[in-house]
């Protein structure tokens, strides 16, 4: 029997760097990872009437609350842009941050029985997850340029610019937040399952410390700092400075939210790394 150690194709030790992001496992993985992407855009909506029709429907229909309830009674401004408008495109980026954000939150508890019989690198999971709602935000985000160019070919007041190139690095720092808030929250989750129910309440008050119903202009010059201490605020401003030329835009309040980003991941991933070698003793 040969026991020469170079003959190995694998090895698994529980002793591993805290900040080791595996890279090359998570590429040799890329099938499992394909095969969890496919599971969570299949199962979803499986058994239901209207299907992947619920990725567009859903954001329309909160958008015609928002524009029932804070652009006709309560009358927030939009400045100019049609509230229709001005509501979905906000939606359109705080929807993949909040649903990457929700269905990574557990991560661990909902996945116990898979981690629990055979090997591959964990972070295929929530991977996976980052990129079956990024499809969704695809979809999302094609239904947004539909009504886009609608109000835009009937003169509304409106101006799309140069920054929406920046559109891919909104999207890559916004997925980068999702993952590294939900990989935390997943942490904290395995011990104290009812904290679940918080993050539901939680993500509705942040959306509300986002200027997603409003737009920074409302909000006093000497304010607004306290917003921008919120990383999704300069990620929703910058989209809809892109596309409708009328919001704040700071290059410096950007930047923070990328470092942000950068530091949420090492942290988060550290704790991955060590919560991952026994949390089948907790769950």
């Amino acid at each position: 029997m040969n026991t020469n150690a170079d003959s190995w194709t694998e090895t698994i030790s529980a002793e591993t760097p805290l900040f080791n992001l595996k890279l090359k496992e998570l590429w040799r993985y890329r099938d499992l990872c394909y095969m969890f992407v496919k599971r969570d855009l299949v199962t979803q909506y499986k058994q239901t009437i209207m299907g992947p029709l619920w990725y567009i429907i859903q954001p329309l229909l909160t958008t015609a609350m928002f524009t029932v309830v804070f652009g006709r009674i309560v009358g927030v401004s939009t400045n100019g842009v049609p509230h229709v408008l001005f509501y979905l495109g906000s939606l359109t980026m705080w929807n993949y941050f909040s649903q990457c954000l929700m269905t990574n939150s557990s991560i661990f508890v909902n996945n116990q029985g898979i981690f629990g019989k055979v090997y591959f690198p964990r972070m295929i999971v929530p991977l996976s997850s980052i990129i079956s709602n990024l499809i969704k935000f695809g979809l999302q985000f094609i239904l947004f340029l539909v009504i886009y160019f609608y109000f835009f070919l009937k003169g509304a007041d409106i101006y799309l610019n140069c920054y929406v190139l920046l559109l891919p690095i909104l999207i890559l720092i916004t997925a980068g937040l999702s993952l590294g808030f939900s990989i935390l929250f997943s942490a904290f989750t395995t011990k104290y399952r009812d904290l679940k129910h918080l993050l539901q309440f939680g993500i509705q008050l942040w959306m509300y410390a986002t200027p997603i119903i409003y737009p920074l202009t409302n909000i006093s010059e000497d304010k607004r700092w306290i917003l921008f201490l919120n990383p999704m605020t300069s990620i929703v401003a910058t989209f809809k400075y892109a596309f409708f030329g009328n919001e704040i835009f700071y290059w410096f309040y950007l930047l923070y939210s990328f470092i942000f980003m950068i530091i949420l991941l090492f942290i988060s991933i550290a704790i991955f790394n060590k919560i991952e070698k026994n949390f089948m003793d907790t769950v």
